[in-house]
């Protein structure tokens, strides 16, 4: 189900852009075919997700001891540099073996394995942050306690205590715990929130692998990601990070869909609505604040101008998706659209006391040590970062604007702060909340994508400058001359910034769980110390050996 375009792979030889290019016809290029060499990545993304977590599990560590979960952290931080550079150097090498003939295939494994290995860097810090306990972040206390509760009532046939909570988690944990872990949800919750920390990143690479190439992925829409990636429910931030590609890709097939042949037209819509109803499944809230900028951008992108046929050829790629989307999710969906409706979120937090035009971190309900909020900004108290993100925004739609993805998901942005804005407007009528605080991470998500999409947008220009001059003057002439270095150079140099990026970044997201007695989430692996366990021991690190039936309650006092 890929729309990406992609054709011959130009090589260049090993001395750089001296010699001519040669192109290498994609039945030559690799192991077999597209959807072959896909396969093989997600096999090695999601390998190199599972082998930091693995290695974690070795470190002989107090995970409560400040001083064991820096070094824990700086273990994991050197096994990951380690583990980048060894494909990093393939790469490299596959410059100089046998004229540059592998280079694409080694820089295809070397991003996958960078998107797999930056999110199993968080999974193997929750690894840390529970080494000792068998419990989940939070025990049974707060959302982990209700969602431990609820998969147990699924598991046993018993209707969950929230009818509007989405099914999927609660049936995936329930079935899990029975599988692997004697019907203990509790205990099972834990292995999930390391491994849907793992899968974060190989499932955000693959679905923006369907729009772009494998660096280019890596970069602009992995990246972006690792900004809201999260232990504690992973599931929820999962979707929001690869619904946005998937919106995408959809909308340009869509746009596609007037000149295609019925069978993959159908096909190709059919999976669109399956693949969108299982994200529905497991987290909706997204779907709400996207749903406006997704129906703009697929009006604007219908194939009104392909005649007849190509308009009916349109709307039957949207009724194949609507068609597989109700298949899937349609019993849920009338659930949401009755007793969704009655249902009301009265619980103000920290973030509903804050500016509603700063969606720039979500400080959620334990905020830390927090003095003015929002920090106060050089322009008009908006800070740099704002300012980026908005003008990333219309740089990103005047050099894309004819370009789906970037309308789609400038659409989305624009579609999240409306609906943002209408919620918090009629707060104070209403009384509730409705969590339109969760707009936060859409929000930030799209305006990093517009950035990297920028950057995207003018590296291709920079290409088509790269290789034009050559074209227009023949092979007497090559790209030396025009100031641009050879694609190999950029593929090594971009993999080295993503290695340490993203190796910095999960290093910041998996210390955010590192446990600690605090106003902050590193509460929430601290109490999962302090929980008695079911032979009726402590945990092996619990503070000071004591512990009790519901642990540290001290919690309490933090919410804000």
């Amino acid at each position: 189900m890929t729309v990406s375009t992609e054709g011959t792979a130009t090589v260049l030889p090993p001395g750089g852009p001296a010699a001519p290019a040669r192109p290498i016809p994609a039945a030559r290029r690799g192991i077999g075919s597209r959807g072959t060499l896909l396969l093989l990545e997600a096999v090695v993304a999601f390998a190199a997700a599972l082998v930091l977590p693995l290695l974690a599990r070795g470190f002989k560590l107090n995970p409560l001891d400040r001083i064991a979960q820096v070094s824990g952290l700086a273990a994991i931080q050197l096994r990951f540099a380690l583990i980048g550079l060894v494909f990093i150097g393939a790469v490299a090498l596959a410059v100089r073996l046998r004229g540059g003939r592998h280079f694409d295939l080694a820089t295809r494994f070397a991003s996958a394995a960078l998107a797999g290995l930056a999110s199993g860097f968080v999974a193997a810090g929750a690894v840390l942050a529970l080494h000792g306990t068998p419990w989940p972040m939070f025990g049974l206390n707060g959302d982990s306690g209700r969602i431990v509760e609820w998969a147990q009532a699924v598991a046993n046939g018993r209707p969950s205590g929230s009818p509007v909570y989405p099914p999927a988690p609660l049936h995936t944990l329930g079935h899990y715990a029975e599988w692997f872990r004697g019907g203990n949800t509790a205990y099972a919750f834990k292995d999930l929130q390391i491994l849907g920390a793992a899968a974060f990143g190989p499932l955000v690479y693959l679905c923006w692998r369907m729009l772009l190439g494998p660096v280019r992925a890596l970069a602009f829409g992995v990246a972006p990601a690792f900004a809201l990636i999260d232990a504690y429910k992973p599931y929820s931030q999962t979707v929001l990070v690869v619904l946005v590609p998937v919106l995408v890709a959809m909308v340009v097939s869509l746009s596609r869909s007037g000149t295609q042949s019925w069978r993959p037209l159908l096909l190709r819509g059919a999976g669109f609505g399956a693949l969108l109803g299982l994200m529905f499944l497991t987290y909706s809230g997204w779907f709400l604040w996207s749903a406006g900028g997704v129906l703009f951008a697929a009006l604007l992108y219908f194939p009104w101008r392909n005649g007849r046929l190509g308009r009916i050829k349109g709307a039957a790629f949207l009724g194949a998706s609507l068609a597989a989307f109700l298949v899937v999710a349609g019993r849920y969906l009338m659930v949401m659209l009755t007793e969704g409706q009655t249902t009301k979120d009265y619980n103000f937090r920290f973030d509903n006391f804050t500016d509603p035009a700063y969606y720039l971190m979500w400080r959620t309900d334990m905020p830390g040590k927090v003095g003015e909020w929002p920090l106060p900004g050089e322009y008009g108290g908006v800070g740099l970062f704002a300012l980026v993100t908005f003008v990333g925004l219309g740089a990103a739609i005047w050099l894309g604007m004819r370009k789906p993805m970037v309308v789609t998901i400038a659409a989305m942005f624009i579609s999240a702060w409306v609906m943002r804005m209408y919620i918090a407007s009629h707060m104070y009528e209403t009384q509730t909340v409705q969590l339109y605080t969760r707009t936060n991470n859409q929000l930030l998500y799209c305006g990093l994508l517009l950035c990297a999409l920028v950057v995207h947008l003018v590296s291709l220009r920079m290409a088509e400058c790269r290789t034009q001059p050559a074209a227009d003057a023949g092979p007497a002439r090559t790209t030396a001359g025009t100031g641009f270095p050879g694609r190999e150079g950029a593929v090594i140099g971009a993999l080295c910034a993503l290695l340490l990026l993203l190796g910095t970044v999960s290093s910041s997201m998996a210390d955010r769980y590192m446990p600690a007695k605090e106003n902050t989430y590193r509460i929430l692996p601290w109490v999962s110390h302090t929980i008695t366990e079911r032979d009726g021991s402590c945990p092996k690190y619990a503070p000071g050996g004591t512990c009790s039936k519901d642990g540290d309650q001290s919690w309490l006092g933090f919410i804000r």
